[in-house]
């Protein structure tokens, strides 16, 4: 369980989260190929080059020699597109792409920060044209993301900022600088051990899904492994949490026919006398509960 709600004589604190395989099911960069190729800014071959990469990242994640191939891949991927359709083919995409790859288990722990009054803050490798909306999408309140060099509104294929290893950490820190901070009470996730800079950086780290090295890590420094594997669609979340059950339902129902019948009572005594309504009461009764679902049976 986390903390209880913040005290708000104290210093602020947050929960940072790593995007790929922590939140999301895969990585949010190359789970947009598809759609890249649609839009024709990949070719055929570009896009089963990042499906494949994507298998590779799903199927062992990314070690720190094969994270630099990745990025060295991308940059020069990314050379010459267009940022703005960049952004409106993630935008158009988003909730097809990124809703149903969602754990379960991270979103609810992004309600459970909140609902303790802490921040919300992703921090990804990835891109922040691609980044940036899954924030939003997320409810986090601030984004950390890799940035690249645009001119004449195109990607030059060079990195501006780079949100990796010891830079995610050092994102951190600044982040408890402005904003104010205490990293001893902060919350990291992530599932790699490339971000552990970062886990080491607040008082409450996690290791989610981890990769081999970040386990050993995490069993040594002992800290909680998590295992998330529920990838739901966020409306189907708000769907389970808000709709009532069908026992609430039943009950509901009954409640509001007793109602009835007893404003019937009330008028048919007024009316008739008391003999007269235990007969109204009666009758309507039974037919009140005629038109009532059974309740379900007991297993």
């Amino acid at each position: 369980m986390l903390g209880g709600v913040e005290n708000h004589s104290l210093p602020r604190t947050a929960a940072f989260f790593d995007l790929d395989k922590t939140v999301i099911a895969k990585s949010s960069t190359l789970t947009f190929s598809k759609s890249f190729y649609q839009g024709g800014l990949i070719n055929r071959r570009a896009a089963l080059r990042t499906a494949y990469t994507q298998f590779v990242f799903l199927a062992g994640g990314a070690d720190h020699d094969q994270m630099e191939r990745m990025r060295q891949y991308l940059s020069a991927l990314c050379r010459g597109w267009n940022v703005q359709q960049v952004r409106e083919i993630v935008a158009e995409t988003l909730h097809e792409l990124i809703d149903p790859i969602i754990y379960d288990e991270a979103a609810s722990l992004i309600e459970e920060h909140h609902a303790a009054g802490r921040d919300v803050v992703i921090v990804s490798t990835s891109g922040a044209e691609v980044v940036e909306p899954i924030g939003e999408l997320l409810g986090a309140d601030r984004v950390v993301a890799t940035r690249m060099v645009v001119e004449n509104g195109v990607f030059t294929g060079e990195i501006e900022y780079y949100a990796y290893g010891p830079t995610k950490a050092e994102a951190v820190r600044e982040l408890a600088a402005s904003e104010g901070y205490d990293l001893a009470r902060c919350y990291a996730y992530s599932d790699s051990a490339t971000d552990i800079p970062m886990l080491e950086a607040v008082g409450h780290p996690h290791a989610v899904n981890p990769d081999r090295a970040l386990r050993r890590e995490a069993i040594a420094r002992e800290w909680p492994v998590l295992s998330f594997s529920r990838p739901v669609r966020l409306k189907q979340r708000i769907s389970s949490l808000s709709m009532p059950s069908r026992p609430a339902l039943v009950t509901a129902a009954a409640v509001g026919a007793a109602a009835a019948t007893a404003g019937l009572l009330w008028l048919a005594s007024r009316r008739r006398g008391t003999a007269s309504a235990l007969s109204t009461f009666a009758a309507k009764s039974k037919e009140l509960r005629a038109g009532l679902p059974l309740p379900p049976r007991q297993e």
